[in-house]
C-alpha cells in the first residue's frame, strides 16, 4: 500500500530514520476469511523475525477485528494492514460496508458468547480505537501491540 494509503492514524514511535515494514492485504467478507487473515498475517510475521507470543496475539486481534468486520458491515471485502515499528506492530483493519457509529466495548453482566471481542482486544493491546475511513465508505479498528523487536538483532534509537 502507498505511504500516503496508510488504514490507521498517523505513526508514532518509529525511531528517526528507521524503516517502517507495512503489508497490506484484502480477504473477502465472509466467516472463513478470519482464518485466512490469520494465516497472512502469521507469515508475514514470521518473515520478519518475531517470536510466537506475538504471533499468537495478533492471530487473537486479527480474528477479532476481521469478525467484527464481517458480521458487523455489508461490504464485500475487508482490507488488513500490519505496520511493524521497533517496538510495536499496529493492526488495522477496515471495512467497506455500511457500518454503524463504530466499535463499542460490550460491559454487559449477561453470559452471551458475542459482544466480548473488543475486551479481549483492549486487554492484550498498548492501545486501540476506530475512525471513519480517510477516504471512501467504511471505518477502521486499529490496535497497537507492544513487543520487544523481532528475533533478529535491531539497533537502539
Amino acid at each position: 500500500m502507498a505511504p500516503g494509503n496508510a488504514l490507521i492514524p498517523q505513526l508514532t514511535g518509529a525511531c528517526s530514520g528507521s524503516t517502517v515494514r507495512r503489508y497490506a492485504f484484502d480477504v473477502p467478507a465472509r466467516t472463513e476469511s478470519v482464518s485466512l487473515a490469520r494465516r497472512r498475517s502469521r507469515a508475514m510475521l514470521t518473515g520478519w523475525g518475531h517470536d510466537e507470543e506475538l504471533h499468537e496475539t495478533v492471530s487473537l486481534v486479527i480474528s477479532e477485528l476481521v469478525t467484527n468486520a464481517v458480521v458487523h458491515t455489508a461490504g464485500d471485502h475487508i482490507l488488513c494492514e500490519l505496520t511493524d515499528l521497533r517496538r510495536a506492530l499496529l493492526i488495522a483493519v477496515r471495512d467497506l460496508g455500511c457500518g454503524s457509529a463504530g466499535p463499542r466495548l460490550c460491559h454487559s453482566g449477561n453470559e452471551e458468547e458475542r459482544g466480548r471481542g473488543l475486551l479481549l482486544v483492549d486487554a492484550v493491546s498498548s492501545a486501540w480505537g476506530s475512525h471513519d475511513a480517510p477516504y471512501g465508505p467504511g471505518r477502521v479498528v486499529w490496535a497497537e501491540l507492544a513487543h520487544q523487536g523481532p528475533n533478529k538483532a535491531v539497533l537502539e534509537c
